[in-house]
């Protein structure tokens, strides 16, 4: 993936850089955090080659800067900061992923229970 482009479309230079310049690295998923998923869905002699996980993690992470584009350009429009977990299932019921609503409602749900229990303890 030589060639990828330097910055994901929309991108606002929130890397911590400054410059305005977006490394690769900072762009993407660890590629160790996308090969242990990967291989969640092989059996236990399954391999994976570089460019798959490579290709994967690219995707994913497009995916990613798709939805919080989306995210933030309405919280943008409603002259808000922070992008919350709402906004995210709202961009993607918008960009047409209903599919996965149901399951990150159940998750966000989850998420903020524990979350709540952690604080408070």
């Amino acid at each position: 993936m030589a060639d990828a482009p330097s910055s994901p479309a929309g991108d606002g230079g929130e890397s911590g850089g400054g410059g305005g310049s977006v490394r690769e690295q900072d762009r993407y998923l660890p590629i160790a955090n996308i090969s242990r998923i990967m291989k969640k869905a092989l059996p236990p002699n399954g391999k994976i080659g570089k460019d798959a996980k490579d290709t994967v993690q690219e995707c994913v992470s497009e995916f990613i800067s798709f939805i919080t584009s989306e995210a933030s350009d309405k919280c943008q429009k409603e002259k808000r900061k922070t992008v919350n977990g709402e906004d995210l299932l709202w961009a993607m019921a918008t960009l047409g992923f209903e599919d996965y609503l149901e399951p990150l409602k159940v998750y966000l749900a989850r998420y903020r229970e524990v979350s709540s229990h952690f604080l408070t303890s």
